[in-house]
């Protein structure tokens, strides 16, 4: 059973909170207590998932919001503030998978450097410190020759985090990453359809444990970075990979169980 910290009286706004990965986050950091703003591009999407939580007795509310604009982010900051009074902790976790390579930049790089601004500035006049979380991916610690966009947008989000914890620790402003690996989400699902690749196939061949992640298991290492219990804890990056950013390194293929008497 996952252990939800207590974390009343935060408030947390959640980019791509309607779907996937951030819908899981939402609802983590929902059940811990934490007002949450789901800042979504799909008023669809977002409405549906603020009426879940608020039908479960949480605080939620949806408010749409373009990643990829500084302005939209700028507004959802601000409306954020006028809903909830005040912003503790960020997750930027909107992002795609796409080809080409500015809108690949625009959506996986740039906003986060918009949301980064915008979330920073108003922790910084808040005064009371808080928590920022970029959700990367594996794709951040290692390469994909067929995706030199994406990779390159995801090493971006990387130096993003260690620089933004490194100017702003004197403000008790904690920033760090989590990179997850093959999670089942509808956006893997699509992303594998259009290739004909097999999920359990790349799963087996990618993973250590031989299976793709769980949005949840994401949701709960972000919720960790969120707390206190992470109140040490700046200017990383933490794969939830199960082990995929390891493969790569020093050739590793594998650890053999050694026979008896060796």
């Amino acid at each position: 059973m996952a252990i939800h910290p207590d974390l009343h009286g935060k408030t947390a706004m959640v980019t791509g909170g309607g779907r996937g990965i951030g819908k899981a986050i939402s609802f983590a950091l929902a059940r811990s207590g934490v007002k949450v703003a789901l800042a979504e591009v799909d008023e669809a999407v977002g409405r549906q998932v603020e009426k879940e939580l608020v039908s479960q007795g949480y605080e939620a509310r949806f408010i749409e919001t373009d990643v990829t604009s500084s302005s939209s982010i700028r507004n959802a900051v601000e409306e954020t503030i006028t809903i909830f009074g005040n912003l503790d902790i960020a997750v930027n976790n909107a992002g795609l998978d796409e080809t080409e390579w500015g809108r690949v930049m625009d959506t996986n790089l740039s906003s986060v450097a918009y949301c980064l601004k915008g979330e920073l500035q108003q922790m910084i006049t808040q005064g009371r410190g808080g928590s920022i979380i970029n959700i990367s991916s594996s794709g951040a610690l290692k390469t994909k020759p067929t995706m030199p966009a994406y990779c390159a947008s995801k090493h971006g989000v990387a130096a993003l985090t260690t620089t933004a914890a490194k100017e702003n620790g004197h403000n008790q402003i904690r920033v760090n990453a989590v990179a997850p690996g093959m999670t089942k989400t509808v956006m893997l699902t699509d992303a594998l359809t259009k290739i004909g690749a097999s999920e359990d196939v790349l799963a087996k061949q990618s993973s250590l444990l031989g299976r793709c992640a769980r949005p949840e298991e994401v949701a709960e290492s972000v919720l960790w970075l969120a707390s206190d219990s992470s109140s040490y804890v700046t200017g990383v990056i933490i794969p939830v990979d199960a082990g995929i950013s390891i493969q790569k390194l020093a050739g590793f293929n594998g650890l053999q169980t050694p026979k008896s008497g060796t």
